[in-house]
């Protein structure tokens, strides 16, 4: 991914991740212990190493969906991201993170086709929820 945020560069992206934020621990921690649950590889106490799981470019994805659809599309967005990476990958369509990358890319470039089209978190193209 060429975009700085998807690169997860810590000055463009403006994460929690950047050295030295308590937070990069915590969502470590919250990692490893979520692939421990759910029998993934990277699972071991105090161990994020799951090497299809990047952090700071899920969180990046995050943010460009929260701002480019509305900002519920982030963790819709991040689901289905992880959704179709498994699915390619129970496929045999390449490892999983060549397959997360290649399904956040996708994603990446919608949500920015998506703000050019509509507008940045263009709540009228849905309709009014009210």
């Amino acid at each position: 991914m060429d975009d700085p945020q998807m690169a997860g560069d810590p000055q463009k992206a403006g994460d929690p991740q950047k050295a030295g934020d308590p937070q990069k621990a915590i969502l470590r921690e919250w990692t490893a212990a979520l692939c421990e649950a759910l029998r993934l590889p990277g699972g071991r106490a105090g161990d994020a190493t799951h090497p299809a799981i990047d952090i700071d470019a899920i969180l990046a994805l995050a943010g460009i969906a929260a701002h480019s659809v509305v900002r519920p599309a982030a963790p819709l967005t991040t689901f289905v991201v992880g959704y179709a990476a498994g699915l390619a990958s129970g496929r045999g369509d390449g490892d999983p993170a060549g397959a997360a990358a290649s399904a956040a890319e996708t994603a990446w470039s919608l949500a920015q086709e998506w703000a050019d089209e509509r507008g940045p978190g263009d709540v009228g193209a849905l309709g009014d929820p009210r």
